[in-house]
């Protein structure tokens, strides 16, 4: 069967754990760069968000590549900075991980919308998705410039039209929304038993 834009990124989430479980960091951020040429599809609207993706993704793999051998597994980064007391920095690895997990998240329930919800417009999917996941941790200015970008969201027949030139695209939209996900739980539960206890204010 012939492949969609999810296909890569499909592919790459059977590589991100270890044998025993793991998650894997290289894998990981590869499955979050692989979604980046399906969000380029939603054209200004995802600006935004394409690029707190792409900073948090850099971040993270230079980091990586600094050691590939220590940072193999995506938390060592987290338990090293929380050792050293550099987890709560705004350019630390950790707020990489949880600020890349958060705008995931976004855009798996934007997927969502655009399965369950046929009569929404991309804009009303975008806007809706927004304020079920990154709305309630972004500031006033933030949250204004999201609101202005996602009505520059494309027609929804045309956006179809695009990312639909080939294979069963809402099949595997579907299989994207509920095979990432857990991974995107996982990170958030991490965070919340390594570090949220210990950081009140985050």
């Amino acid at each position: 069967m012939e492949g969609t834009v999810f296909t890569p990124s499909l592919e790459g989430m059977q590589h991100i754990r270890s044998p025993q479980g793991e998650m894997l960091t290289k894998p990981f951020l590869d499955v979050c760069k692989l979604i980046l040429p399906v969000i380029d599809k939603f054209g200004t609207a995802m600006a935004l968000v394409k690029r707190d993706i792409g900073r948090n993704t850099s971040r993270l793999e230079k980091k990586y590549q600094s050691d590939p051998f220590r940072y193999n597994y995506l938390y060592n980064m987290v338990k090293e900075e929380y050792e050293c007391k550099s987890a709560k920095g705004s350019t630390s690895c950790t707020n990489g991980i949880l600020w890349l997990t958060r705008a995931m998240d976004f855009i798996v329930e934007l997927f969502r919308n655009l399965l369950a919800h046929p009569d929404w417009s991309v804009t009303d999917a975008c806007t809706d998705a927004y304020g079920k996941t990154l709305k309630k941790f972004h500031g006033w200015i933030a949250s204004s410039s999201f609101t202005v970008a996602m009505k520059l969201a494309p027609d929804r027949k045309k956006f179809m039209e695009v990312i639909t030139c080939k294979g069963d695209v809402r099949g595997d939209m579907e299989k994207f929304c509920l095979t990432f996900p857990p991974y995107l739980e996982e990170n958030h539960k991490f965070l919340n038993d390594i570090i949220y206890s210990y950081w009140n204010d985050l």
